[in-house]
């Protein structure tokens, strides 16, 4: 008898292209209270939203927004990139210090923190880390849903880069303001106008950490599978349950999701959970031999051993790349329904 993994384990992973090669200490002094645009997105009727308040804030988003709990490490030269993922784990519950970061995020040949550093030790950390859709109003919903999110800006000049990271922490629409902590100040405010054009020079590239069961608000199916999939490599299994269970929620109708659901919940013992889930996928696709044969792996351990026979012939009958697996777990199954006769 076998398991079969899937599209769980054989799904590629293509994390984010590095950028970065400093890291300012210090952000420039803010000009309050200007409009116009940030990046690729207006402050007057942000993109993706479905309107905006008489206020002119977005639609269902309150105009003030300030996540005061989030910690704060003040960054020392070069070191915003272990500072900010710090703050950003500790908010999510996996507290850190940029001193435990720095080993796994900084590179001394470079002064600075790569984006795919800080994905992955985020995940390294147990913590579910994506980045977000390059646009202001994903990264004011993570806001106003009370997660801080990690920024890239150059503060520099086209000619002479200064890239940081930052963590917003909140915004004050009135004021057309975003709230961050950055460099050494615990409390920088910079206008929507500043704040973009020094965001755009990243390509508006932001990431959040989230703790179990919750998902990025504006995430796409595909790209949340290959963080997922990449989690699956440093987290327990009890933990990705919680995250696949709130990927099935959002998309119910996509396998990968309900199969990562239940290979770990029967890696976590969780085999109610498990067989749930592989008879969804196997509604969903009745032909897809892998959740066929997971399925009657799950009944035969739950001792329904005629049931898992006549499931784990239907994988066999498939005749795909899944067919050896499907044969030794039928041939189990025969094997114990023997020994029960006997």
């Amino acid at each position: 008898m076998r398991f079969s993994t899937s599209l769980a384990v054989s799904l590629a992973v293509s994390l984010a292209a590095s950028l970065l090669a400093g890291c300012a200490s210090v952000g420039p002094s803010p000009a309050g209270g200007a409009t116009g645009t940030t990046g690729t997105t207006s402050t007057s009727g942000i993109t993706g939203t479905t309107g905006t308040t008489e206020a002119g804030a977005p639609a269902g988003l309150p105009l003030r927004v300030e996540l005061a709990d989030t910690p704060f490490f003040p960054q020392e030269q070069y070191q915003c990139g272990p500072a900010s993922l710090a703050m950003a784990l500790g908010a999510a519950g996996y507290p850190a210090s940029p001193k435990e970061l720095e080993k796994l995020v900084f590179l001394p040949d470079r002064e600075g923190s790569l984006q795919t550093e800080m994905l992955v030790a985020a995940r390294r950390r147990g913590a579910l880390a994506h980045t977000l859709p390059p646009h202001l109003d994903a990264l004011l919903q993570e806001l106003a849903a009370g997660r801080p999110v990690i920024v890239l800006q150059n503060l520099g000049l086209s000619f002479a880069s200064r890239w940081h990271y930052a963590v917003a922490i909140g915004y004050d629409w009135p004021a057309r303001q975003i709230i961050l902590r950055s460099g050494p100040v615990a409390r920088e405010t910079m206008n929507f106008r500043t704040f973009g054009h020094t965001w755009k020079r990243s390509g508006n590239w932001a990431m959040v950490v989230l703790p179990p069961g919750q998902l990025p608000l504006q995430a796409e199916a595909r790209t949340l599978e290959q963080s997922l999939v990449a989690l699956e490599k440093q987290a327990e299994p009890a933990v990705m349950v919680r995250y696949y269970e709130a990927a099935s929620q959002r998309w119910p109708d996509r396998p990968l999701f309900r199969m990562g659901l239940g290979i770990n919940a029967y890696n976590a013992g969780q085999l109610d959970i498990a067989e749930s889930a592989f008879r969804t996928v196997t509604e969903l696709r009745p032909d897809y031999t892998a959740a066929l044969n997971n399925l009657a792996t799950v009944l035969q351990d739950l001792g329904r051993l005629e049931e898992a026979l006549a499931v784990a012939e239907r994988a066999v009958a498939q005749g795909d790349q899944w067919q050896s697996q499907a044969l030794a777990t039928r041939n189990g199954i025969r094997q114990a329904l023997q020994k029960r006769q006997e």
